[in-house]
């Protein structure tokens, strides 16, 4: 895992990259390796690959949060990106691979109410989301939303957004 998260650090290969990613991705799939990773600063190396401008690594770094956002401990480390995350989701193409994978970390992120507050500004996005995506699209908007409407301090915001 170390040797993985210094190539990802040393490379601007996107295509070793994206198989670093996935790797890392996989590996978080065990909840040992998931403080491991943690601890070796990896959601930070992780977290800096949501500023690539390659579509599949950005999806693959996504992916690999959402496996690491199953842990308590990794979702107060990687809550520092989910403003840039909602950003993604809003700026990429409409049901892009990529959009799907930022509404599932997003979808992790919001089970427990800690990190709503960070969601407020992409609620009109999400309405959006929910009107103009894909089925696939709108299951992973509607998984969201479900989880801000469980916190009746989004119930202002949710009513009255602007789309």
């Amino acid at each position: 895992l170390q040797k993985l998260i210094h190539l990802l650090q040393a490379t601007d290969d996107p295509l070793i990259q994206e198989q670093a990613l996935i790797t890392l991705s996989n590996s978080a799939a065990f909840s040992v390796n998931q403080d491991i990773i943690r601890n070796l600063d990896g959601l930070s190396v992780i977290g800096g690959m949501l500023s690539n401008c390659t579509p599949k690594v950005k999806e693959k770094a996504l992916n690999a949060l959402n496996n690491l956002s199953m842990n308590i401990k990794n979702q107060e480390e990687i809550q520092v990106f989910i403003t840039q995350v909602c950003r993604t989701v809003e700026s990429v193409p409409l049901n892009s691979d990529v959009q799907l994978a930022g509404l599932r970390l997003l979808t992790n992120m919001s089970v427990t109410s800690d990190y709503h507050q960070k969601m407020i500004n992409s609620i009109p996005c999400f309405l959006h989301l929910l009107s103009e995506g894909t089925e696939r699209t709108q299951i992973q908007v509607l998984k969201v939303l479900v989880n801000l409407s469980a916190n009746p301090a989004m119930t202002r915001h949710l009513l009255r957004a602007q789309v």
